[in-house]
This record gives structure tokens, sequence and C-alpha cells, in this order.
């Protein structure tokens, strides 16, 4: 039963978040603003919020090690799976920004700024509140560094309603939210039923699922030959995940953090964020890349079961 009830509420987090995504980015383009900041905002706000509800929920009810598991196997499933899916499915890909010059470093910062956090082995309410002021300093570097190259002229004939788009925002809050409360408490039953450990359930089972939304937006983009959303929602998402998803479950409870222990999936999440600041200072957006990072994904896997 508790894993029916898993895939269930699995379903309403995704389906949630597809709500969301679809109305943010209907908005967004209303007023004009890049398919890469698009990605990087409100995509990726939108597909980080099955994270951020498992992560919290997590956190209220004691269960530390799935929030920050959560977000850690959330990293490695972004990167390596779902953008090495989809520079493996894209024939050519030529983001129209600078990803580099521009983005590179924020693909970094924030597991930087948790691994130093992380090393009295807690993450408190301090902590918590400077994850946000970094994510408010993010959202802050993508609206002065917008820049509009084209406008989709069919949605721009498109009567918007906000009535409409706000009532689809809620339902798919409900959905997200209700989704992650049960989510939580089932995978929490698998875990101790298996005698596997939470902090598996969380980096594996809670994480491949919650990242279901970055993989289906992102190769739908990619599929579409818009690689800057595609992209991204990605690093966005990465950030949103270390700043926005910690930074509310820690102030909603302490997070043990256990470095040592879960060293190398930790490290795991670091090389894979090297390695896409790699690949934006060397432009290799193609299939050799797409390979490079789906065995480091397998390696992972390999490892940690």
């Amino acid at each position: 039963m508790d894993i029916l009830i898993f895939i269930v509420a699995m379903a309403a987090l995704i389906y949630g978040a597809d709500f969301i995504i679809e109305q943010s980015e209907r908005i967004a383009l209303h007023y004009k603003i890049s398919p890469f900041v698009i990605g990087a905002t409100l995509i990726a706000v939108g597909t980080s919020l099955p994270e951020m509800a498992v992560s919290i929920s997590a956190s209220a009810k004691g269960s530390g090690d799935i929030a920050v598991a959560n977000v850690i196997g959330s990293t490695i499933f972004n990167i390596a799976l779902v953008l090495g899916v989809v520079f493996l499915i894209s024939k050519k890909i030529t983001p129209n920004r600078d990803l580099f010059a521009k983005d590179s470093a924020w693909a970094l910062f924030p597991i930087l700024v948790f691994i130093l956090m992380s090393i009295d082995g807690k993450l408190n309410f301090v902590d918590g509140v400077l994850f946000v002021i970094l994510m408010l300093g993010y959202l802050l570097f993508l609206v002065t560094s917008n820049q509009v190259d084209k406008v989709d002229e069919e949605l721009k004939k498109e009567k918007f309603a906000w009535g409409k788009s706000s009532v689809m925002l809620l339902f798919g809050f409900v959905l997200t939210i209700g989704g992650a409360d049960f989510a939580i408490d089932s995978a929490g039953n698998i875990a101790r039923s298996f005698g596997i450990s939470e902090w598996v359930i969380g980096l594996f089972l809670v994480a491949f699922g919650t990242s279901l939304p970055e993989l289906t937006i992102s190769v739908k983009s990619a599929l579409n030959n818009n690689s800057d959303l595609a992209i991204g929602n990605i690093i966005g998402s990465n950030v949103a995940n270390f700043t926005m998803v910690l930074g509310f479950s820690s102030m909603v409870n302490p997070l043990n953090v256990n470095l040592s222990a879960n060293f190398f999936d930790i490290a795991a999440a670091f090389v894979l964020s090297l390695m896409l600041v790699f690949i934006t200072a060397n432009k290799l957006y193609n299939k050799s890349a797409g390979i490079a990072l789906m065995v480091v994904f397998g390696l992972v896997i390999q490892n940690s079961l």
C-alpha cells in the first residue's frame, strides 16, 4: 500500500508542478522575458517545487536525511541524467547566451556554500536565511541580465486571463504540497520496511521522482530547439535546490549533515557541477558531453546501491 501511495503522491507532485510551470511560462512570455531567464527563474522554481515541498515536509517531520539527500540527489539527476539526455537527443545546441561568462559560476557557488555551511554538521536557521538571500541575489542577477531576442508571436496574440492562470497556479500548489506530505510518509515507511536508510531513499527514489519535471521540461525544450530554456532550467533548478529548498527546510528545523558519511554522493554532485562549468567554458554542447555525464551517473548509481 505504501508503494501505491508513493506513486500516486509523486504523480500529484509532478502534475502540480506542470500546472505551475505552464502558467508561469505563459505569464513570463507575455512580459517579454528571455527563454533562458524563464527557464532559470519561473520554470526552475516551478520544477523545484516538488523538491521544496518534500524537503520542507521531511524537515518538519524530523527526517532531515531525506531533506538533504533529496537536494543532493536532484542535483546529480539534473546534471548527469537530465542534461545528459538533452545533449544526447539534441541535433544541435547553440545557446544564444554566453553561459560560461554569465551563468556557470552559479552552477558552482551554491554547492560550495552548502559544503562550507555543513562543516559543523548542521544547517541552522541562520544558514537558511543566508541561503534564501543567495537565491534573491541570483534572481536579481537574472533580471538585470535579461535579454530578449524574440517574442512568441502566437502567444502574443492570445488573450491573457489572469483569473484562469491564478486558479491553475493555485491548483498546482495544492497538488504539489498535498503530494509531498503523502510522499514523505510513504517513502519513510518503504525505507523502514526494506531496511534501507532514509539517505538512500531520499537520494534516489524521492530525488528521481521530484526531478521528473526538470527532465520533462528540458527534453521537450531541447526537442523544440530551445536550448537556452533547457539549460537555464537545469542551472536555475540546482541554484533553487541548494538555496530555496535547503534554506526554507533548515528554517523549519535544523538539518544534520554528515559530510564524511555521505562524502561520495556530495562529491559526485560537486564534480558534476564542475563538469557543467567545463562544458559551458568549452561550449561542449554535444553527444560526447552527454555520454560523459551519463557515465558519471552510472558510477553514482553503482556506488550508492
